[in-house]
């Protein structure tokens, strides 16, 4: 699952309504927004970000956090590392050979000292 689809089916859930109610409201199929919620499926564009938004009503800085969620959503990451360290690859190849064996408590301190870090855009 991703942080988008994650928090997508936490609204739905929140807001009592059917996965295919949902879909249906989004002009999308049952089984894609199944796909969505799961992590099935690539990053959701902008476009269907806004849609969401727009269908559920949210605005502001709520919208502008599930675009954040959606920005981090792709299940399948690529990493480049060439032109840094030495210490930058070897992290990043040892983060995709045990991510899966990661606890929640170690990805969640990992995420937190993460979000200390400046950021480029």
């Amino acid at each position: 699952m991703t942080p988008f689809g994650a928090r997508l089916r936490a609204i739905r859930t929140e807001r009592g309504m059917a996965l295919k109610d949902m879909a249906a409201g989004l002009q999308v199929t049952p089984a894609y927004l199944s796909a969505m919620e799961h992590g099935h499926r690539g990053k959701p564009s902008r476009r269907f970000v806004h849609r969401v938004c727009q269908f559920l009503g949210i605005i502001w800085d709520d919208a502008e956090a599930l675009q954040e969620l959606a920005d981090l959503s792709h299940p399948r990451v690529v990493v480049d590392t060439a032109g840094l360290s030495p210490e930058a690859t070897e992290l990043a190849n040892r983060m995709a050979a045990q991510i899966h064996d990661l606890k929640e408590e170690d990805l969640r301190r990992f995420l937190d000292d993460l979000a200390h870090c400046p950021t480029r855009n």
